[in-house]
């Protein structure tokens, strides 16, 4: 049995959760964001607090209620607080700019990389080497990290690429004659 369904959710007062059979919508300061419902989970909406539970008692059913409310804690999270990717450029010459809704990356390429951020993502660039992601949506911010951080991972030998503010790269020794 999923132990995370038996947690409930505490919706906070600037939060609106609203239940349809087979949507689940969450507005908020930040944005709406919406689920689909899929499988056998029942959701209660009483005082503000959602619980979580299988209407059936198969595997499937179980795994599917622990799953939905950590898809309904991250939309409360986002819409009330939000979300923040940190990533970090290691190496020389290495620079990235935001401009609007795209971020300029120069990563040691012959050509100058030009990554087009989706809607409900903004980036901010402190720092030539530093690139803040943020986003209502923990889902979309983490897959344009992902994409992000796959023009150039770091390498183990020096430890160059992109890479996020709290990964530990851990380095290689070179080859001994």
């Amino acid at each position: 049995m999923s132990r995370i369904a038996n947690n409930p959710i505490n919706i906070p007062d600037n939060v609106q959760v609203s239940i349809a059979p087979e949507l689940i919508t969450v507005k908020g300061p930040l944005g709406e964001l919406t689920q689909e419902l899929k499988g056998d989970v029942k959701i209660e909406n009483a005082e503000s607090v959602l619980t979580f539970s299988a209407l059936k008692e198969t595997k499937h059913s179980k795994a599917m209620s622990g799953t939905l409310r950590a898809l309904v804690n991250n939309m409360v999270i986002g819409v009330s607080a939000g979300f923040e990717k940190k990533l970090t450029l290691v190496g020389v010459g290495y620079r990235a700019s935001a401009q609007g809704n795209k971020i300029n990356l120069e990563l040691g390429f012959s050509h100058p990389i030009s990554h087009q951020l989706p809607d409900g993502v903004t980036a901010q660039t402190p720092s030539q080497t530093e690139i803040v992601l943020k986003s209502s949506n923990k889902q979309v911010i983490g897959q344009v990290a992902a994409e992000i951080r796959a023009y150039r991972p770091p390498e183990p030998y020096k430890g160059k690429g992109v890479r996020y503010s709290d990964e530990h790269v851990v380095i290689k020794e070179s080859k001994k004659q």
